[in-house]
């Protein structure tokens, strides 16, 4: 298939694209707000050249602090799934792959939550108007040995770690828990689902590995030789305190997670090791 990827120098995006290419799909049109130059999608509204078969959309401002911090910004998720859709209808291309959230799902809502939820709505809406068929996917807590630039909690933790620095945890230390996925993994479930012949569904994908934040803090401490504490505050603002995704659905496509998060994280540590050593050399 020819596609066009949103967000493809993101963590999830980059091992999606390798996945892709590694099976023969050509990734015709990449655009990321990750390069220096900022490219809207609109640019590219004439297509003449090519003829795309799906548009997998992975790109979005996913930190819900700084959202709820100023929700201003969080409307450019909403934008860029409008501009999507109708980048695949006037071009005719038939597919689409929506990256949502698992956040969705639970009892906690904010500007974030409110734009993902209206971007499943859109994409039901082009299916039914004009034909635009879809696939929902909703990621949970997705971590991997890259340079993350969105800077989620894993790499947070270990690079305070391996700086000697507090771990900071937001809510009870004894209840608090996420539903933690290594980026392979989840790929796997992607591919899955791009390959079934049901699509115009949600999936939602996890590692089923529901860890208490706490004990992840600990187990990196350990790992990493570190003299960092774990110091506790308050919950955030519209966060939830415990996620256990259901991923039945995606399991019905043979979904198997492969990754505990005990070797995930250990790849992680040696993969951020290893890029500090190379700025030293």
């Amino acid at each position: 298939m020819n596609i066009i990827m949103t967000g493809h120098k993101g963590l999830i995006g980059s091992f999606l694209q390798e996945r892709l290419e590694r099976e023969g799909h050509k990734i015709v049109l990449g655009i990321d707000k990750v390069e220096d130059r900022e490219v809207g999608i609109l640019d590219y509204l004439d297509l003449e050249d090519e003829k795309v078969d799906m548009l997998i959309h992975c790109a979005a401002l996913c930190k819900i602090n700084k959202i709820v911090d100023n929700p201003k910004i969080g409307f450019g998720n909403v934008d860029d799934i409008n501009t999507v859709m109708e980048f695949c209808r006037k071009n005719k291309i038939k597919k689409v792959v929506y990256f949502s959230s698992s956040r969705v799902l639970s009892r906690e809502r904010n500007a974030y939550t409110a734009g993902k939820s209206y971007g499943e709505e859109m994409c039901k809406a082009y299916r039914d108007c004009y034909g635009i068929e879809y696939i929902i996917i909703r990621p949970s807590t997705v971590y991997g040995p890259v340079e993350d630039r969105t800077n989620r909690l894993m790499n947070i933790f270990i690079n305070n770690a391996l700086d000697n620095k507090d771990l900071i945890i937001f809510g009870d230390p004894k209840t608090k828990t996420l539903d933690f996925t290594y980026v392979e993994d989840f790929v796997e479930g992607v591919m899955l689902a791009i390959n079934a012949d049901d699509w115009n569904k949600a999936y939602n994908i996890s590692g089923e590995s529901e860890v208490l934040v706490h004990n992840l803090a600990k187990f990196i401490i350990k790992e990493t030789n570190s003299r960092s504490k774990i110091v506790v505050e308050g919950e955030e603002v519209a966060q939830p305190q415990k996620v256990n995704l259901d991923i039945e659905e995606i399991k019905k496509l043979g979904y198997r997670p492969k990754v505990s998060v005990g070797v995930g994280v250990r790849r992680n540590i040696e993969f951020l090791k290893g890029l500090r050593g190379g700025r030293d050399a």
